[in-house]
């Protein structure tokens, strides 16, 4: 008797499937709307950016700053680099000196473009003891 009262037990349980909500997804949305420095020139970005670079004061702050000024369709002008090189070695943080060079190379068209760029900041690099990515790790 005791085995077919276990068979019923088990063929009593029914099968109840759990609906389960809808997942959500994030959406964000666009202004839509024009930002202050969509129409801004040359000259003032570089103006803005050298200030700002100028004037940093901790890591998190220079490297806001950086990806603002990169997030661009430009290739900041030297002395916005300098600047951002020297903010670099004031916060004491090498390796952040030598990505924003790595940054100047992935944003110009070509290699002779890179090689002006780091002509002309040849004094900057020898003051701040910065080598780049290829003096550190030989041609890549």
């Amino acid at each position: 008797m005791l085995a077919s009262v276990s068979r019923t037990l088990i063929r009593a349980r029914p099968v109840v499937s759990v609906a389960r909500p809808l997942a959500f997804t994030a959406v964000r949305f666009s202004s839509g709307g024009a930002h202050a420095h969509e129409t801004e020139s040359f000259e003032s970005f570089n103006s803005r950016y050298h200030t700002f670079f100028s004037s940093v004061g901790d890591l998190f702050e220079l490297q806001r700053g950086l990806n603002n000024a990169f997030a661009y369709d430009l290739v900041p002008s030297t002395e916005v680099i300098s600047a951002a090189l020297k903010a670099a070695r004031k916060v004491n943080d090498y390796a952040t000196a030598v990505r924003i060079l790595e940054g100047v190379k992935e944003k110009v068209e070509n290699k002779g473009q890179y090689q002006a760029y780091l002509d002309e900041l040849k004094p900057t690099l020898e003051e701040l003891g910065i080598n780049t990515r290829e003096e550190l790790y030989g041609k890549l």
